[in-house]
């Protein structure tokens, strides 16, 4: 698998000078936004940049968790309520099938 490449342009940043990404590399790497790092010089022309990804803080994971959970119920509930007549009601072969499929699963 080939990596893709990202063109970099110069780049005025206050007093200091640096490169700007281009956008599609962000959309492609979010993990890497608001990253540190550090640039070490290995030739005349050669450069090799380590950037350090800014770990989302647990809180903040199990925030985001919490609202697509209720964003999630909120769709389907409105679906229920639009589409009614396709809904059926959960049989006791549904759940045995469903205890079949989640057999020897651990959930922490």
């Amino acid at each position: 698998m080939r990596s893709k490449t990202y063109s970099l342009a110069p780049a005025k940043i206050g007093n200091s000078s640096g490169f700007r990404l281009p956008v599609s590399f962000y959309r492609d790497h979010p993990r890497f936004a608001n990253a540190t790092g550090w640039v070490e010089v290995l030739a005349d022309d050669t450069l090799l940049i380590k950037l350090e990804p800014v770990e989302m803080e647990a809180e903040d994971d199990e925030e985001n968790n919490d609202l697509m959970l209720s964003l999630f119920l909120d769709f389907i509930t409105k679906d229920a309520l639009k589409n009614s007549d396709r809904l059926e009601a959960y049989t006791e072969a549904m759940a045995q099938d469903d205890d079949e499929l989640l057999e020897g699963v651990e959930i922490d």
